[in-house]
């Protein structure tokens, strides 16, 4: 300890201690703020406006008493700690929970290599045992919420360390029947998946709104903001009504949907968005929401937590010069058609043989060596045939020049057919997927080429280097490099190779998320009542038959005569719709409903409506929704590979340097406005030279691919009675994503028992996203009709 900075360590080992800074943050960065008349380290013996003295009794014994931990592992016992954003952010939770009760929200912003997992760990713990002034506990149950599909083992076993009685923390491993049970029994610490609060088992809860709930979420986005957060507060404060009034039923349900007195949540994440923001974050003297603590990206670089991923960073640029070889210029539609170019360019094999030579190259002369020669770099691609082909080229390049040192594995979903042959990761790698984290662990690999796998939550502190083929943007782009963040010794460097960003476009990316993420401005919340008013004066809404469907619906325990009767009232307003010759005002229409049910879902968290006709229109919507048609688009003539020939590329390196943030390189976030509709157009038509002509100005630009095959077998597999359930009773917007995961888990596992399924062709992001949207649709009929 100096004047200005504290270090501390659970272990004296001479010439090998480490220290670690034990500091409270200086705008934004490392260190400490000034104090007026005392040292920056004054918070340690002296009680400041914002916090008590560290070594005040009271907080020194809290110190002891509820935050060092001994670990014991293999054998070995270590001493946790904590530092200084983990023991702030748990006291301040605490005291202010203390002070305003249940019904609080709390946005976390901590970086990645804060210590999330013991933070979570040490809320949860002692939030259950926070007692209010009477000495009556504040909180019957803390309840961890993860959005991933399977439960984050590295955070259940923190939790489940810090226990100090056996059966506090219940793990909800199994079915929604096992979370229903823990609630009912009255859990003290419950760990589970958002999904499992999608289902008629949970929607069966009732009684609950008497008991206060701590809801700790991991990884705060959207999922959490929007419809799966309505769906846990459902089940978290529904109570039996003895009202017929059906104003009163309905105002009861939009009531569920709002702020609830008895429910405190914590949301917990390293790069809020603005839904994030507004949802759980805590009005300023500015009067717009902020993190309520915060450990910046920038703290935890300067700290030495996590590396700077954009120290190093290179791009390249791409030229192509296309031409076709057949002599008919034929028409195709715009969009399809500059994709299937595109896709064409980037796959041809002379690109790719010329980036694998750039990526080897520099791997070896500046990665391998580094770490004692443990180092590794990733290859992100755009496409699951652009993986597959990148590591087939890897491998010949690296046998034509006998680099023995070097192998590669490559990771992607399901099954791929490429030149006529079947592919699965499996099959590629020669050992299963799930071995893959461990085995390219070991110094038998150095490169792993992936495409929307591995992107986030993989944890390898040995990535060096990344190489990326890949068009970033957003939060994509910062959860993607930050795969290279994880410190490993002393000193880990970090480079980037990119051959589809620009460092001003990443530098655009991270500025968010720098610093202490905020708010242009706040979302006009009125946005509601415009997006209603264009909804109900459409010629295809009549207003006497949502309140019809209204008096139906808000009743509850519908029966299958029931959901007769009211998909026959909103079939009216389907007539209607496919009546109209106009495209362009069914397309706007359409759009209208899907931005009202995303805007109310997220209005209806955040502010108290009181308005029974908001209410009765989203639920008429969402139906409505669901029964329009899919707008028809005519089969179009594709293009195909053999009228095309690469008639010159080169790569070219760009820029060279760092694209480091400094101190006050920040951006903030616009709120949410892009809700409406935009006109709907039909595609013009163009020539094939024209498209040509159009590529070869972009020198490369990436488009995605949409062609798909259908493959119904994975759909069924994975519909079992918890995903029927939660697809069936529950938004499209909270089981979404857990569709989505095991629709790509049910492929893999449908090959392994039948080798003669079907092919799924997804090369990108975007198609991959049409596909599975579309097998969702589907599961959203096979569980109705179910």
């Amino acid at each position: 300890m100096d004047q200005d900075n504290v270090s501390m360590t659970t272990r004296l080992m001479n010439g090998k201690t480490r220290f670690l800074p034990f500091n409270r943050g200086r705008d934004g960065g490392a260190g400490n703020p000034d104090v007026p008349g005392e040292n920056r380290v004054a918070y340690l013996y002296k009680d400041l406006p914002d916090t008590k003295a560290v070594f005040s009794r009271e907080v020194l014994l809290d110190l002891i008493g509820r935050f060092i931990h001994l670990e014991r592992s293999g054998g070995k016992e270590v001493v946790i700690f904590p530092r200084f954003q983990q023991f702030d952010a748990v006291r301040k939770v605490l005291e202010d929970a203390r002070s305003e009760g249940a019904g609080q929200n709390y946005l976390i912003q901590h970086s990645a290599g804060s210590g999330k997992s013991n933070t979570i760990a040490w809320t949860a713990h002692q939030i259950i045992n926070l007692h209010d002034t009477d000495d009556q506990p504040l909180f019957d149950t803390a309840i961890i919420v993860t959005d991933r599909l399977v439960l984050d083992r590295q955070l259940q076993n923190t939790i489940g360390g810090f226990a100090q009685t056996e059966g506090v923390v219940k793990k909800i491993d199994g079915t929604s029947r096992d979370l229903k049970d823990a609630i009912l029994k009255g859990a003290r610490i419950i760990i589970t998946t958002i999904q499992k609060f999608g289902t008629e088992h949970l929607a069966t809860i009732s009684g609950q709104g008497g008991r206060n709930f701590a809801v700790i979420i991991d990884e705060a986005h959207s999922s959490q903001s929007g419809k799966a957060a309505q769906a846990m507060s459902d089940a978290l404060t529904r109570d039996a009504t003895s009202s017929d009034d059906i104003e009163d039923m309905v105002l009861s349900f939009q009531k569920a949907r709002g702020p609830q007195k008895n429910i405190s949540f914590l949301a917990f994440t390293a790069t809020p968005r603005n839904v994030t923001l507004e949802r759980f974050g805590r009005i300023g003297s500015d009067g717009k929401p902020h993190p309520f603590h915060l450990y910046s990206m920038r703290q935890a670089i300067e700290e030495e937590f996590i590396v700077d991923v954009l120290k190093n960073y290179t791009t390249y640029g791409a030229y192509y010069q296309l031409e076709k070889t057949i002599e008919d210029d034929p028409a195709f539609k715009g969009r399809k058609a500059q994709s299937r170019v595109a896709r064409y360019a980037s796959l041809h094999p002379t690109a790719i043989d010329q980036k694998v030579e750039v990526i080897v190259e520099h791997f070896r002369r500046h990665v391998a060596g580094k770490l004692n020669g443990q180092a590794k770099a990733m290859i992100v691609t755009q496409s699951r045939e652009h993986a597959l082909r990148y590591w087939q080229q890897l491998n010949r390049y690296i046998e034509d020049k006998g680099y023995a040192d070097l192998k590669a594995l490559v990771a992607f979903s399901g099954d791929l057919t490429v030149d006529g042959n079947v592919w699965t990761e499996a099959t590629a790698n020669g050992f299963a997927e799930t071995e893959l984290p461990k085995r390219f662990d070991t110094d038998e690999f150095q490169i792993l080429v992936v495409a929307e796998k591995y992107q986030t939550g993989f944890d390898q502190p040995k990535l060096v280097a990344m190489y990326v083929d890949k068009k970033l943007a957003g939060l994509q782009a910062v959860q993607t490099l930050a795969r290279l963040n994880r410190s490993y010794g002393k000193d880990k460097p970090t480079f980037v190779l990119d051959f589809q960003n620009t460092m001003e476009e990443v530098k655009e990316a991270f500025a968010p998320f720098f610093e202490a993420t905020a708010l242009e401005e706040r979302t006009d919340l009125n946005q509601i009542y415009d997006l209603e008013q264009r909804i109900s004066s459409s010629t295809y809404i009549h207003k006497d038959e949502v309140e019809r469907f209204a008096d139906q619906f808000f009743k509850g325990d519908l029966t299958t005569q029931d959901r007769l009767k009211l998909e026959g009232t909103v079939r009216l307003a389907v007539d209607r719709y496919e009546l109209d010759e106009d495209e362009a005002q069914q397309e706007e229409f359409r759009q209208l409903l899907k931005s009202f049910q995303r805007f109310y879902a997220f209005v209806a968290q955040v502010v108290s409506l009181n308005d029974a006709w908001l209410e009765k229109l989203y639920a008429y919507t969402a139906w409505l929704s669901r029964l329009l048609p899919s707008r028809d688009v005519p089969a179009d003539i594709t293009i195909t590979d053999d009228m095309l020939t690469l008639a010159a590329f080169k790569l070219q390196k760009g820029e060279e340097g760092s694209a480091s943030l400094n101190a006050g390189d920040t951006r903030t976030l616009d709120p949410i406005t892009e809700f409406g509709a935009n006109p709907y157009t039909e595609e013009e038509e163009r020539s094939l030279s024209e498209i040509i002509d159009s590529f070869n100005e972009r020198h490369g630009t990436q488009f995605s691919r949409e062609d798909f095959l259908r493959f119904e077998r994975v759909t069924r597999d994975i519909m079992d009675e918890d995903m029927t359930e939660m697809v069936k009773n529950n938004p499209a917007d909270v089981v979404y994503n857990a569709f989505s995961q095991a629709f790509f888990q049910g492929m893999v596992r449908a090959f392994q028992q039948d080798n003669e399924m079907r092919n799924i062709v997804m090369t990108d992001k975007d198609a991959r996203d049409q596909a599975t949207r579309h097998f969702f649709k589907r599961a959203q009929r096979q569980a109705r009709e179910a």
